[in-house]
């Protein structure tokens, strides 16, 4: 189930960003206190205003996952500020041709941005962290005892504010627009 109209509909039966903060099961309190703190860049923001044609960001995730409860607020944020992003999201365990046709090495790694244009052509994908952050868990994270390595993780997000990961996402977009 890969071609265009299928991808389309699947895309539109996820769920938005607002009715995934209506009723996460997990975290309900962090997914809701960051989203009301996530701002975009003025210069995502103006990157956002100038690509053409429409663009659907599809993400995989669990609401579990601690990297999505970091970066989704600031990609919601994206949609919100422009009419041309739209966002929905969809459950890695019950997409598992989704999943794995976007894996991290051999691992079902979360969260996954997929891009698609305005005709449901992919144009590339996201995930599961920020460049920086996640070439860092690689080589000197994993090193690290658990708890060590989330709260270090946990820091660099509430440093970065989303800004790494908006970036990265719209240069995909912007890499293919037109």
């Amino acid at each position: 189930m890969t071609d265009a109209a299928s991808l389309r509909e699947r895309f539109f039966a996820g769920r938005t960003f607002a009715e995934m903060l209506a009723h996460p099961k997990d975290n309900p309190e962090l997914w809701d206190s960051i989203y009301k703190r996530a701002v975009l860049s003025d210069d995502a923001r103006k990157r956002a205003a100038a690509l053409e044609g429409k663009w659907y960001m599809l993400v995989l995730t669990e609401d579990w996952c601690g990297d999505s409860i970091s970066i989704l607020p600031y990609l919601a944020r994206l949609g919100e500020c422009c009419g041309t992003i739209e966002m929905r999201i969809l459950g890695r365990d019950d997409n598992k041709d989704l999943m794995d046709a976007h894996l991290t090495g051999t691992s079902r790694s979360i969260p996954v941005v997929i891009v698609y244009d305005a005709e449901f052509m992919e144009r590339g994908w996201w995930g599961p962290r920020p460049g920086p952050l996640q070439s860092w868990v690689m080589s000197e994270g994993l090193a690290l005892p658990k708890p060590d390595r989330y709260r270090h993780i946990r820091t660099w997000y509430a440093r970065d504010r989303g800004v790494t990961a908006v970036s990265e996402i719209l240069t995909i977009m912007e890499r293919l627009d037109g």
